[in-house]
């Protein structure tokens, strides 16, 4: 049987050291202020994985600028609503991943 939580926690800790990769990049709080990306992200991402249809959420790059992705199984509309464009100055990127699960062992 497939244990889709495991993939996810899988799949969350991949994208995490990639995550941790770009942030190493980021000054944790710039000269202007602003709150450090990897910061506001983790702030934000059990809101967001809470969304229904949201799989996941990482840090990334959109246009060679730091941004959120947020990982979703399907992209809808009505999901779009509920996903904010930016958080605290950063955009946020949703991305359409499908669902994801554990494979076999075998």
């Amino acid at each position: 049987m497939h244990d889709p939580k495991w993939a996810r926690t899988a799949l969350v800790r991949a994208r995490w050291l990639f995550a941790r990769r770009i942030a190493s990049r980021q000054p944790e709080i710039p000269e202007d202020g602003q709150r450090g990306i990897q910061a506001v992200l983790e702030d934000n991402a059990t809101t967001l994985t809470s969304i229904p249809g949201v799989v996941g959420t990482a840090l990334g790059e959109c246009s060679d600028e730091p941004c959120i992705k947020v990982f979703v199984a399907r992209r809808t509309a009505e999901l779009l609503e509920q996903v904010p464009s930016t958080l605290e100055g950063y955009p946020v990127a949703v991305e359409e991943t499908g669902e994801i699960l554990a494979r076999d062992s075998e």
